[in-house]
């Protein structure tokens, strides 16, 4: 066993469940360890307050005089300036509000005018859409210069519209040099998108600065789980675009014959919007442009290099990474253990120790095809992570290595179901559905 993290970390920000108890099957109770924040992140304390302030005066938007409605309106608008300062938008940049990041990607692949270049490693949700207009797939290489390499070779090997990277890796973390490949982009004629679902709550992001054209990213992971996400990005291509979806709120006049459409952001919102949602992403941005970055980013660091090395040493496990040269990632660890199905493994830390991991191949299939694995584990840190956290990670994973689970999880798939007893909800579900395991 490793020794516990020097000048131990304590939580950078309050999160909703950090006192959760949760059952184990071995009896009694343990405080959760939430390792999942990359699946979905708590709320911020200051977010659930902005939403039970905003709740009384939770009415339609736009048009509507009454006072709820003026009120929800204003702060629905002005959800889009605390994201633009968090992103440090540009000023021919828009902010259009969506429902999570995968949803501002397929937005974005309906208005691009031509070709887009990905990377194989992507997240489905930035691998997917393109085929719309034309989908050039480039192979990451086993380094990162390597593999900036081969993109800047396809982008000039004929025009394309736009590069489309991960701002972070989210099965291992690592990230690319974002600000050289939006230089490389602009000088071989295209735009770049950054997928920065996993990086916008982990690094301060200047859109400005970089040079970045588009970014998507989701509430849900920006401890805002309210069921918001934004595309933001340059207005020409989403003007010329035709809405995303048809409907109200997108237009400026109608006729029995056609419409004439409102300019970005409107023109992409039909329908009413997710008001609470935005109000929660504008809390949490507001919230997480407050904390130093630099202290983020040494809290992260240290927790992030305790966890590794506390891993590395356990016999079986094995730590992954896509680039031997990388050098920079945020706050995600992917490991398998050999001998142990991930799922088993982590139903093994729920059941026996309190502890939420993510297992899969976390909608990243190419990837963990490369990485050589059906599967794997992902343990993910964030702003309520603390080094007794991760202790008692290190040291689970190492208990199960010494002595195997006291649960037979190969038998019940992986699954062990709490009493019902120990569930604040019961289950409405019908007979025969999974059950509910809220709590």
């Amino acid at each position: 066993m490793t020794a516990a993290v020097d000048n131990a970390c304590a939580p950078l920000a309050r999160v909703s469940g950090d006192e959760l108890r949760v059952p184990l099957v071995q009896g009694g109770t343990a405080t959760y360890a939430n390792f999942d924040y990359a699946a979905s992140a708590p709320a911020l304390a200051q977010v659930t307050d902005r939403v039970q302030q905003l709740l009384p005066f939770y009415a339609s938007v736009h048009r509507g005089a009454g006072y709820a409605s003026r009120i929800s309106t204003e702060c629905y608008e002005a959800a889009r300036g605390s994201v633009a300062k968090f992103l440090d938008a540009a000023d021919d940049q828009v902010v259009v509000f969506t429902r999570n990041t995968t949803d501002s990607l397929n937005l974005l692949a309906s208005c691009v005018p031509g070709d887009t270049v990905v990377l194989d490693i992507e997240h489905h949700a930035n691998f997917l859409p393109w085929t719309r207009q034309g989908r050039r797939v480039v192979q990451a290489a086993d380094t990162v210069e390597e593999t900036v390499g081969r993109l800047v070779a396809e982008l000039c090997s004929k025009p394309a519209a736009l590069l489309a990277v991960t701002g972070a890796s989210n099965v291992t973390g690592e990230v690319l040099p974002l600000e050289r490949l939006a230089t490389i982009a602009h000088q071989c004629g295209a735009r770049i998108l950054v997928d920065a679902a996993q990086l916008a709550p982990h690094r301060r992001i200047s859109l400005r600065d970089t040079g970045i054209d588009y970014l998507a990213c989701s509430g849900h992971k920006l401890y805002a789980p309210f069921g918001a996400g934004v595309l933001v990005g340059k207005r020409d291509w989403l003007d010329a675009a035709q809405p995303y979806l048809s409907g109200g709120g997108a237009v400026r006049e109608v006729t029995t014959t056609g419409a004439e459409w409102a300019n970005a952001p409107q023109r992409h919102e039909a329908g009413s919007p997710n008001v609470l949602g935005a109000a929660a992403l504008a809390a949490a941005c507001d919230t997480l442009c407050a904390i130093n970055a630099e202290t983020l980013a040494a809290h992260e660091h240290r927790l992030a290099d305790h966890l590794r090395h506390g891993l590395a040493v356990i016999p079986g496990v094995r730590l992954l990474r896509i680039w031997s040269d990388s050098t920079d990632s945020v706050g995600i660890v992917a490991f398998a253990l050999d001998g142990f199905a991930p799922g088993h493994v982590a139903a093994y830390l729920s059941a026996e120790h309190g502890i939420g991991v993510r297992d899969g191949r976390f909608c990243a299939h190419p990837l963990l095809a490369r990485l050589g694995l059906d599967g794997a584990l992902r343990a993910s840190i964030g702003l309520g992570t603390t080094s007794a956290d991760v202790d008692r990670l290190i040291e689970a994973v190492s208990t199960l290595v010494r002595t195997g689970p006291t649960w037979d999880y190969a038998a019940t798939n992986g699954l062990w179901n709490p009493t019902p007893e120990t569930r604040p909800f019961t289950s409405t579900a019908p007979t025969g559905a999974a059950p509910c395991l809220i709590g």
